[in-house]
């Protein structure tokens, strides 16, 4: 992959709080412990609940043997959590597993697998691995390159406002890959991509807005102003 897109997909933050919604009993009290660093406290709570078949519990295992979260890093022990959540359905673990394969973390890398658990994410609607499979057919890893798939799946997760995929898709229409060539459009795109705090994306996004300007008249900047101040997430 391109460094734009390994930097983009490598933005959103992973922590043990994001895979689930607050649950009463011992499952908030681990992901509560958790937050304050508290990872022995983490891993005594939550391990229970994943033996038990938790979903949520094991993807937060997950991530904590993924990262070396007050554990030795253990890759092959994140997969095994990864996987058990993933065919439960959940799909944060089965974007993981996909970035586990891509990368070839405790299993030799395959793309093609990376594609297929991003494509089962992505397909329940999360914009994040929605990112995930457009940059895997932008670059033509793991699926045949194909800049209009590329494109839209960009679009489905810059609708949903994700800045991957916003960005993304401005990079598209700049350069005119699976879609017409539009600098409005692009321009648009990296302003939405350069107003998110993520500093890798709206740093980027930013620059490469201001490298197009250049070709663009007063009137066209203009317009891109009024589409990016009228967009709407939907």
């Amino acid at each position: 992959m391109s460094p734009w897109i390994r930097a983009g997909l490598a933005v959103f933050i992973l922590v043990l709080g994001f895979t689930a919604p607050l649950f009463a009993g011992e499952i908030e009290d681990g992901i509560s412990a958790f937050k304050k660093g508290d990872y022995a406290t983490a891993l005594r709570l939550l391990r229970p609940l994943a033996d038990k078949g938790n979903a949520f519990a094991e993807t937060d295992l997950g991530f904590i043997y993924n990262n070396g979260w007050g554990v030795r890093q253990n890759h092959t022990e994140a997969m095994r959590w990864f996987r058990k959540a993933a065919e439960q359905g959940i799909a944060q673990a089965q974007g993981q597993l996909g970035i586990m394969y891509d990368d070839g973390l405790a299993v030799p890398q395959n793309p093609a697998e990376a594609s297929r658990w991003y494509r089962i994410a992505a397909e329940q609607g999360d914009a994040r691995w929605q990112a995930h499979l457009g940059a895997m057919y932008h670059a033509g890893f793991g699926v045949p390159q194909d800049y209009a798939e590329a494109a839209r799946w960009y679009r489905r997760a810059a609708d949903q406002s994700d800045e991957t995929g916003q960005f993304m898709l401005g990079l598209m229409y700049e350069y005119g890959h699976g879609v017409p060539l539009d600098y409005v459009r692009a321009q648009m795109w990296f302003y939405l991509a350069a107003a998110h705090s993520a500093p890798g994306i709206s740093d980027t996004a930013a620059t490469e807005r201001d490298s197009i300007a250049p070709k663009m008249t007063q009137e066209q900047i203009a317009e891109a102003q009024r589409l990016a101040r009228k967009w709407k997430p939907h």
